[in-house]
């Protein structure tokens, strides 16, 4: 009998009936696609291998680039909205596979071995046999998703509707200017309010969130081999120093010494 190899673009609730414990789904959506909230009975591991997704659940809302996953447990309502055009690779787990994965959302680091393995397994017949190399390919995936700590360099999102929406603007094109007076003109706000409202909604001050969004947006292109000047022009930044300074600050280490360091993926 032919093995069911899944095909590209499953309906994300095939994943909680296949016919092994682990399975991971590929879907190209089209660009700024939205997924409505929904919930799985099995856990995923969210993951885009190129593009950016803001992801919404109960526990907070992230902007989650490439080289970034974020796990949603089981029973977790959460939300996808692909900021331009996205390819997403979905890992379900079912209940009781690996305790360890958790029952907390965490945004994690996927590096080259654990990307590999998401790409390896979403091309995987879904009655993949067990005891084999497709199994085994499932269980050391499952075990780097187990060991990777969950990253504090994130950027969650605010719920508030108007105010969300200008941080997506901002996400699909980083370059934009955004000062808080600006965006309170637009929100027909006193910046004050704003900057209570921007506080109370993410935990962070607004301009530490816009450095914040333009670092993280910017890993993905620089691991992709683009300049530092071509990087800092293109996330607002007026030159390579002041990129540079700013990376520094956030991460130690220039930008050049932390590609040399293998921190991305």
């Amino acid at each position: 009998m032919d093995k069911a190899i899944p095909p590209l673009n499953l309906r994300p609730e095939e994943g909680e009936s296949t016919p092994r414990a682990v399975a991971v789904l590929a879907t190209d959506p089209d660009g700024d696609a939205f997924i409505p909230p929904h919930t799985h009975r099995r856990g995923q591991l969210i993951h885009a291998i190129s593009g950016v997704m803001l992801v919404s659940a109960a526990a907070g809302s992230w902007v989650v680039p490439t080289g970034r996953g974020v796990w949603v447990p089981g029973g977790m309502e959460h939300q996808i909205r692909m900021a331009g055009q996205v390819r997403m690779r979905t890992v379900f787990v079912e209940p009781g596979m690996r305790a360890d994965l958790g029952r907390h959302c965490r945004v994690i680091e996927v590096g080259e071995l654990l990307r590999t393995l998401i790409v390896t397994a979403a091309a995987l017949p879904l009655d993949y046999a067990p005891g084999g190399r497709d199994e085994r390919v499932m269980e050391l995936m499952l075990d780097e998703i187990e060991a990777a700590p969950a990253l504090s360099l994130h950027v969650p999102m605010p719920r508030h509707a108007r105010l969300a929406g200008l941080c997506e603007e901002l996400v699909r094109d980083p370059s934009l200017p955004a000062t808080l007076d600006d965006w309170a003109l637009r929100l027909h706000m006193n910046p004050r309010t704003l900057a209570r409202l921007f506080q109370r909604e993410t935990g962070m001050n607004f301009g530490a969130w816009c450095r914040q969004a333009r670092l993280l947006l910017s890993l993905p292109k620089l691991a992709g081999g683009a300049s530092i000047l071509a990087v800092a022009l293109a996330h607002g930044y007026e030159s390579p120093s002041a990129f540079t300074a700013m990376f520094r600050r956030t991460l130690g280490v220039p930008p050049s010494a932390y590609l040399r360091r293998d921190y991305l993926a």
